[in-house]
């Protein structure tokens, strides 16, 4: 399983992947989920990935023709005009690469090859944008109704930052939260886990504003999943007692 977040507030796109592929007691493996691609003073694309890891890898591959000769190769996150249509053509790219692999392997493939994207980022003379986009090719925009997109095991952190999320949260505290989301995740799911991957992109930077891998020895974030969890037993013990209030029924 996977959790990636991709959160759009006003100074620019905050996002985070665990880099967990498989689980168990002696079975854990580790990929990196977070991609990105940068044309200096004119864009900055960042692809996270959920689902199947070989129809992702594939995608990828795909998306920067790493099948053809280095000659001949023209990344299309690099070339399309605008983020819609980047959107549109990874979309189609997704589509595609998931019916050729249940094609090849009959009625038996079908839902083992399943994959979803989160698409983020900003070209120059443009707003940055934020997409999630489907198995089935077609996606969605973020909005100020809908301000982040979370792929993978999404249950235990959405809470999080469905309480905390403000469009006007500073940098430092939009990390913060999806931390804390992290944090939620981690310790209620072993199918997610660390190192996690870090990236701002800030508004018209056009430069990835951090990039930063959280290992279990990071020192933030143990800070962060301490301070919560002392946070939350000092919120719930601050509750008022059943006791209080049963005598009125």
């Amino acid at each position: 399983m996977t959790y990636c977040v991709g959160m759009m507030i006003d100074k620019g796109l905050v996002l985070m992947s665990d880099t967990r592929t498989n689980s168990g007691v002696d079975n854990i493996s580790v990929f990196r989920k977070m991609f990105h691609w940068k044309v200096p003073g004119q864009r900055i694309v960042s692809l996270m990935t959920a689902g199947n890891l070989a129809t992702t890898q594939a995608v990828i591959s795909l998306l920067e023709e790493r099948t053809k000769s280095p000659g001949e190769r023209m990344n299309a996150l690099l070339e399309a005009p605008t983020m819609f249509q980047m959107a549109s053509e990874i979309g189609n790219v997704l589509r595609e690469t998931i019916s050729t692999r249940q094609e090849r392997n009959g009625t038996s493939g079908r839902g083992r090859f399943t994959a979803s994207m989160i698409l983020a980022g900003q070209i120059a003379d443009m707003e940055p944008r934020l997409f999630l986009i489907y198995p089935e090719g077609n996606f969605i925009e973020a909005s100020s109704e809908t301000p982040f997109f979370q792929i993978g095991e999404t249950k235990y952190g959405r809470p999080i930052i469905l309480r905390g999320y403000d469009p006007a949260m500073s940098i430092e505290d939009a990390v913060k939260l999806l931390m804390v989301s992290f944090d939620s995740t981690v310790k209620a799911n072993l199918s997610v886990g660390l190192p996690l991957d870090l990236m701002v992109i800030e508004r018209d930077k056009f430069e990835p504003g951090h990039i930063r891998r959280i290992g279990v020895d990071d020192e933030y974030f143990q800070a962060i999943s301490a301070g919560w969890g002392n946070a939350l037993r000092d919120a719930f013990h601050a509750l008022p007692d059943y006791s209080l209030y049963a005598h009125s029924r």
